[in-house]
């Protein structure tokens, strides 16, 4: 099976964040990730997972208004000076915690005229990014997001983060890919982990549709974990869904 990571946005909501990361480590997790965990200290986030003994696996860069419904920071011109003052943050964190992975959110921008400027304005973030975090051994990720969940995310398929990669040309970055936006998009997920796993720092996942955990949708998620298992990946695939109960009566699939 996958070395699994508890997304803690999301999961073991029943406790305070900082508890959350030994009700994870008590569940049988090795790793968690936060997605903005910009709401308490740095140092006390630390020191919780020190005590439950978990690594955080990922955390990602201040998005704007980008979960509010807004345009996002990292691929949206005009807001270079905003995204700075995100990634200084996001630095700063990540000094103290040691994520794994920092994922960038690129954004939305529903005005397919706009969508080279965006192209270009992410690419440059991508890399400043890397080169802020590659001297602490951190890696740069960025995802997919399926465009039902999110109208206009400017990077929606496999394909695309290719071709972004490609042009980034920057040894630290690599893609996060998120099982549950893929399957939304009509991709071959097994395929594309299998033959794509030297270009992927992480995985995300959550059943489809619905967003729940395994079993409450469509995705087979046996042979899902099989292609990991299968495939040159090696690091840390993410629990990111919205259980139906209790984070503890859905982790049957665990």
């Amino acid at each position: 099976m996958p070395n699994f990571s508890a997304n803690l946005s999301v999961l073991f909501t029943e406790y305070s964040l900082l508890d959350r990361f030994q009700a994870a480590a008590d569940s049988g997790f090795k790793a968690v990730e936060i997605q903005f965990p910009y709401d308490e200290k740095a140092q006390d986030l630390k020191t919780a997972a020190d005590e439950a003994g978990v690594e955080i696996a990922l955390i990602n860069v201040p998005a704007g208004d980008l979960l509010e419904g807004g345009k996002g920071l990292a691929g949206i011109p005009g807001k270079e000076k905003e995204y700075q003052q995100a990634l200084d943050q996001c630095v700063s964190y990540a000094e103290v915690l040691e994520p794994r992975c920092v994922n960038v959110l690129a954004g939305r921008e529903e005005d397919s005229e706009k969508h080279h400027g965006c192209h270009r304005t992410f690419i440059s973030n991508l890399r400043h990014t890397a080169e802020a975090l590659d001297r602490m051994g951190i890696t740069t990720v960025f995802e997919a997001v399926n465009i039902y969940d999110m109208p206009g995310f400017l990077v929606h398929n496999l394909r695309e983060q290719i071709e972004i990669l490609e042009e980034v040309q920057h040894p630290d970055v690599m893609l996060q890919y998120d099982v549950y936006h893929m399957t939304q998009m009509g991709e071959h997920v097994c395929e594309n982990i299998f033959e794509h796993a030297h270009i992927i720092g992480h995985i995300q996942f959550a059943d489809a549709p619905g967003r729940a955990q395994p079993g409450t949708g469509k995705i087979d998620f046996g042979a899902v974990f099989k292609a990991i298992d299968d495939s040159s990946f090696n690091s840390w695939v993410g629990a990111e869904y919205e259980p139906t109960g209790s984070t503890k009566d859905s982790l049957g699939w665990l």
